[in-house]
């Protein structure tokens, strides 16, 4: 019989084996999870802004913004907007979508992406306002949108 072969319960009740092999799945794939340390934070550029003090917002999004569970390794999917104020740097697109793409194999869950990109770009571009928000596609029925905000002190 094939792995994956579904076989008729013989007594009426569940086939025991049928969900014995459901649950030994997870056995047969070696999702990769990396841990936070492949983030390349580093890679995030910014270039100075001309027009300091005037008070512009910026927008970016993308609905290209993947991870891993931490704990299966399956893709988790989502859209990522990112609200700021410059003050003096202003966010280089192109180190932004590569520091994106870093996150593709690592093991995190919605929260604390939110959290960790905010603080990135927080430190690269040190604006006056910036709200970031993380919408990830439905799992499991349930919806999840992560926001937050940071406001430079004084």
């Amino acid at each position: 019989m094939a792995p994956f072969a579904m076989t008729e319960p013989t007594n009426g009740g569940p086939d025991m084996n049928l969900q014995q092999r459901y649950t030994d799945l997870d056995h047969y794939l070696d999702l990769p999870i990396a841990g936070v340390d492949a983030v390349r934070g580093d890679c995030l550029l910014a270039f100075e802004y001309e027009y300091a003090g005037s008070r512009a917002e910026v927008e970016i999004s993308t609905d290209e913004f993947t991870a891993v569970c931490p704990w299966t390794g399956l893709p988790d999917q989502g859209t990522l907007q990112i609200r700021y104020v410059p003050d003096r740097l202003c966010i280089e697109l192109k180190s932004l979508k590569y520091y994106l793409l870093s996150y593709r194999s690592v093991g995190i869950v919605q929260e604390h992406a939110a959290n960790r990109i905010l603080e990135d770009l927080v430190r690269v571009c040190a604006p006056l306002r910036m709200d970031l928000r993380l919408d990830y596609q439905a799992r499991g029925g349930i919806h999840t949108v992560v926001s937050v905000p940071y406001t430079r002190p004084g």
